[in-house]
């Protein structure tokens, strides 16, 4: 249950029977949900029931949810974070509070905004609250600092979250809010444009609900507010003050009507019961349904075509059967299925086709999978529904006995644009080509083939498909398929096992972001345990080790904890190296290499590993690559692993320190794995102190090192594309990007 959807069933259970006269001409409500973290907007259309002379002789009124906005980051909590930045500059004795401390702060600084929004039972409005932050340890009274917040500053703030701003404002796209503790915070903090926006977006509907032809921005006559931040009676008069003064600007509009909440912490939970009990019978259950249209696209040759799953409108646990259309559904192999959505006022009809061919059709994550049941095509009828839990299940079924069904089920909440996206839609023209290439060596054996072909096999592919680092995604996986068919073929030779690895490793790299990595990563994991097989050969063993390195962002932690056991006794100091039972494996740099694009290691079992690595650093003869090696373990931001699996970052701190003691003009790495290491995530708990970075810096701009590395550090940002290829140790295939 969506929560502005929640606290609108506790305000209508609040009613009881005289939810008709509290209904009174309004036609459109808004339900304004802003919380410690979030901020969540809905509007319901409101019939008004017919009119009798007597109570019982008076239909119930009925609610719709006709929109639904994004669930945004934004909330409470910034203030605090924006008010606590501004105490942090007065409290500074030129260093930043750690992340303990700037979280005792935000606590302190919640009770103070509380404190000077309130107005105290004689009627009075305090100018200024003292803040106290304690010391830690034996100093906890000791270290204690004051300090002042006033009135002024306070409503300052306030002033960039809920601005007086327009009707026509909307909120900026670039990310210029305040980033801590690592946060996807909303790039504006204007709530009052979000709302315009979101008003904005939703306005055919809203406009069909107010029976208004005007092309103005549709206004809501009522308002519900709820969460934490409109316990303050300040806060709840400046959104309504902001909402009716867009009203004011249009003629013939009545004063806003603001729907009482007395108690906006309570009313979410208050609200599922009464829900609860509305799904029984014992209430209003607010209609609408699904507040988009669904569609899913199809395999077509011509124009991009979609069909309608879904209308809008359509009732939750309502199955939808598409009886007069028949699809084909493959099995067996990896497929995707495309979902868009739209909001638009129009009414499609289930089993509709339609084109894509505007930006009204709004995409969503694809699901990506392998279909179990056999192999080829088979003649599908769909079936569809809205869960109660907001996923779209989609049943494919066999129209003829004995029925197979096969089920989908779509997230509807997230965006298409939050997870490593894909940008190739067809394989390259010669792709059987290449194929047909790779299958004369890794195929079926055949007596015409030569076998010392096999040498220039990764040439002769750059010449049918161009040169190797500009194979897109669609191609890349296209071939890891053809590979993985002949993966037991790979030991007729030394040299077929080194091409193989080579090309295995460099077509599913970096392992993730493509649709069906997950299950690709699956089938190549088992052949881990087989090794290398040609093991006196020192670049099949090179090869071995940046094939596991290429792919390492796919394999789960458990793999990566196992390939790390394996390393372990050719990493550790020669001091402490214990005897390798069975035979040795070889190829020592590519192991280094690999350990540190381990990023699902436990963080204690990181900090061991660079510890070996600095010990080996300290004597003669070890490759400076080592140094790469330690600045990727320490990174304060994985490329693929959990913000959580970092390094502490008073070790990392401790490795930055050893290499600001070496010459970084006779140790080419070190410049960048310092900039790893003091890389500024916006987490304070993950990053290294000012005084560390600033030191840094300070090197950096010595060496006259590319202005990109300094602002890593300076500043919270992306890598570009070269600093990604010395981070992960090449450059990611064209057709996948890190999406914001």
């Amino acid at each position: 249950l969506e929560e502005p959807q929640a606290a609108c069933y506790d305000w209508i259970y609040r009613q009881g029977e005289h939810l008709q006269d509290a209904l009174q001409d309004c036609r459109l409500l808004l339900v304004c949900d802003v919380g410690g973290g979030t901020t969540d907007l809905s509007l319901i259309r409101i019939d008004q029931g017919t009119t009798g002379t007597s109570v019982s002789d008076r239909a119930a009124p009925q609610l719709s949810r006709i929109a639904v906005g994004d669930h945004l980051m934004l909330g409470g909590d910034n203030i605090d974070l924006a008010i606590a930045h501004l105490l942090e500059r007065k409290l500074s004795d030129t260093r930043q509070l750690n992340a303990g401390q700037l979280a005792q702060l935000m606590q302190q600084c919640r009770s103070a905004k509380e404190r000077l929004l309130a107005t105290t039972e004689t009627g009075h409005i305090p100018e200024k609250t003292s803040i106290t932050l304690l010391g830690t340890g034996s100093r906890l009274i000791g270290a204690a600092r004051s300090v002042e917040l006033t009135r002024a500053e306070l409503l300052h703030i306030i002033d960039g979250f809920l601005p007086s701003t327009g009707p026509d404002e909307r909120p900026r796209s670039r990310r210029g809010a305040i980033v801590e503790f690592g946060l996807p915070y909303a790039a504006d903090p204007a709530i009052s444009k979000h709302l315009a926006a979101f008003l904005q977006r939703f306005a055919e509907p809203a406009r069909e609900a107010l029976g208004s032809p005007s092309s103005a921005l549709p206004m809501p006559d009522a308002v519900l507010l709820n969460g934490g931040v409109f316990q303050s009676d300040y806060l709840a008069q400046r959104l309504q003050s902001l909402l009716q003064s867009w009203r004011a600007q249009q003629a013939g509009q009545t004063p806003l009507r603001l729907f009482a909440n007395p108690q906006p912490d309570l009313a979410v939970a208050r609200g599922a019961v009464a829900y609860g009990l509305a799904r029984r019978g014992k209430g209003l259950k607010i209609g609408g349904g699904s507040a988009r249209s669904y569609f899913l696209q199809l395999d077509s040759q011509q124009a991009r075509q979609a069909i309608c799953l879904l209308p809008r409108g359509t009732e939750e646990g309502r199955e939808l059967r598409l009886d007069k259309r028949r699809f084909a559904l493959r099995l067996g192999q990896p497929v995707r299925f495309h979902l868009h959505s739209a909001t638009a006022a129009k009414h499609y009809r289930a089993g509709e086709l339609v084109e894509l061919d505007d930006d009204s059709f709004e995409p969503l994550p694809p699901i990506a999978t392998v279909l179990e049941g056999g192999s080829g095509e088979v003649p599908v009828q769909l079936a569809t529904r809205l869960t109660e839990v907001g996923t779209l299940a989609i049943d494919c079924i066999t129209p003829d006995p004995p029925q197979q069904r096969w089920n989908l089920e779509f997230q509807l909440r997230d965006s298409a644009a939050s997870s490593l996206v894909e940008n190739s839609k067809t394989l390259h023209p010669r792709f059987e080509a290449a194929r047909g290439l790779l299958e004369q060596y890794f195929g079926e054996r055949s007596s015409r083939v030569d076998p010392k072909g096999i040498k220039t096999l990764r040439n002769d592919l750059e010449k049918l498909l161009g040169k190797r680092d500009a194979w897109d995604s669609a191609l890349l996986r296209g071939l890891f398929a053809v590979l993985l068919d002949g993966a037991r073929r790979r030991r007729r030779s030394a040299d077929h096992e080194r091409l193989w690895l080579n090309l295995t490793g460099f077509c599913l790299r970096p392992g993730f972001g493509y649709p069906l990595d997950e299950w690709r990563i699956e089938q190549l994991w088992p052949l881990y345990a087989q090794g290398v097989h040609a093991t006196k050969e020192a670049q099949n063993w090179a090869e071995w080790w940046t094939l596991w390195r290429r792919v390492a962002g796919g394999l789960d932690a458990a793999a990566q904890d196992t390939i790390a056991t394996d390393l372990a006794p050719y990493l550790e100091p020669p001091e402490q190296q214990q005897k390798i039972k069975g035979p040795k494996k070889q190829g020592y740099d590519d192991m280094v290499r690999l350990i540190a694009a381990l990023e699902h290691l436990a963080p204690a079992r990181k900090a061991e590993i660079g510890g070996w690595l600095l010990q080996r650093l300290s004597k003669k003869g070890e490759s400076v690559q080592t140094w790469w090696a330690l600045g990727r373990i320490g990174t304060r931001v994985p490329f693929h692993g959990s913000a959580h699996q970092v390094v502490d970052s008073e070790t990392a701190g401790h490795w930055l320190s050893v290499l600001l003691q070496q010459d970084w003009r006779k140790v080419q790495p070190a410049a960048f794995a310092a900039t790893m290491l003091a890389r500024l995530s916006g987490d304070r708990s993950r990053d290294l102190p000012d005084d560390l970075r600033q030191r840094t810096i300070q090197r950096l701009r010595e060496l006259k090192a590319p202005a990109q590395w300094i602002t890593m550090i300076s500043e919270v940002s992306e890598l570009d594309d070269a600093d990604t290829k010395r981070f992960f140790g090449e450059g990611l295939p064209t057709g996948l990007r890190l999406a914001d």
